[in-house]
């Protein structure tokens, strides 16, 4: 919390200095998604399976995320504070001190060059296409590769921009953490490499290094993501990625645990108003490094979804969704029975400023 008292005190420092000026370069947003979505599973504990952390309650209409969010820039200078609530915090930050899982970002900048920024506090993460904004991802829920990735980080960011291209080297506080994991006296690592060679076409590479355990049970995390968003036309969007992790297995091993998982998605526009989307999906997590299952047997699966999504006006966004996933074994359950796939419906309604 001493983040966020500094990011007012710079503010209001910068407000006492040019009242007028100042105010110019405040901004304030708000993003709020409420949701119903109906597992055909029929959950007993209306709850999704456990490796979704979005849109992951069923048969009980909740909010996602409702957020609002404060932002100031001024020449070398910008900050950002996020206030958040919904079934996403409440999942996403379940291993947070409850103060903090209302916080959606809290981060302070300062350019120290022509293009250079140096950032820190609680960011989004620099990993995936997919966000916890719902407008801003192609589909209605969240792929399974976005949900078991960091949708947040903490730490600190120094980043380039020149053209074309932008990087960034990220020190942290641990995979998808606010506070530091206790007991662990080691920083994670991360970067990303963005190439935009024109307007249509964006090519991504992100990494994290680094543990998610106490000295005492170290084990290194290895991960990279890449992921290539395509506009082929005004009416046209692909997009594509793939996740490749490793862990070791004990402390010190040269063994490791290996996952990967790879996503496509297309998105059409036949109207001004309407789009649809199909994501396709495959995630394979077999020594559950990541991931859990309703059976206990390792996640292996794979899934694709339809998504109509009608853009109302510029405040508000419905979408429907029908999302199928089968997996190799009997991972899922069916009123309490082990069973091969799993199907849900989901409707929600989004209204952003």
């Amino acid at each position: 919390m001493r983040l966020v008292s500094l990011m007012f005190a710079v503010m209001l420092y910068s407000l006492s200095a040019g009242a007028q000026d100042s105010l110019k370069r405040f901004r304030f947003t708000g993003y709020a998604e409420a949701y119903f979505s109906y597992d055909l599973n029929r959950p007993a504990d209306n709850r999704k399976p456990p490796f979704f952390y979005s849109f992951n309650r069923h048969d009980q209409p909740r909010f996602n995320i409702a957020m609002v969010d404060g932002s100031y820039t001024s020449g070398r200078f910008r900050a950002n504070l996020g206030l958040m609530a919904g079934t996403y915090s409440a999942s996403n930050l379940a291993l947070e001190p409850e103060i903090l899982r209302y916080l959606y970002e809290a981060n302070i900048g300062l350019r120290i060059g022509e293009q250079l920024w140096l950032d820190a506090g609680v960011m989004p993460s620099h990993i995936g296409l997919e966000s916890a904004i719902g407008k801003d991802c192609i589909s209605l829920t969240r792929s399974i590769m976005a949900d078991n990735s960091p949708y947040f980080e903490s730490g600190a960011r120094l980043s380039y921009t020149k053209g074309k291209w932008y990087a960034a080297l990220l020190l942290l506080n641990g995979w998808q953490r606010i506070r530091p994991i206790p007991g662990n006296s080691l920083p994670s690592f991360g970067h990303q490499l963005q190439f935009k060679p024109n307007e249509r076409l964006t090519l991504n590479s992100s990494s994290f290094i680094g543990t998610d355990k106490p000295d005492a049970e170290r084990r290194m995390r290895y991960f990279h993501n890449f992921y290539m968003l395509f506009q082929a036309s005004g009416k046209i969007d692909l997009q594509f990625a793939w996740d490749v992790g490793a862990e070791q297995k004990e402390k010190g091993s040269s063994r490791y645990h290996n996952w990967w998982t790879t996503v496509g998605g297309f998105r059409f526009k036949p109207f001004p108003r309407l789009w649809f989307c199909t994501l396709m999906e495959y995630y394979a997590d077999k020594a559950g490094v990541l991931t859990t299952t309703d059976t206990g047997l390792p996640l292996q699966t794979f899934g694709f979804s339809e998504t109509a999504d009608v853009h109302i006006n510029k405040y508000l966004q419905w979408r429907v969704e029908w999302r199928y996933l089968n997996g190799r074994g009997k991972i899922y359950e069916r009123n309490g029975i082990p069973w091969q796939s799993n199907n849900a419906i989901t409707t929600s309604l989004a209204f952003s400023w």
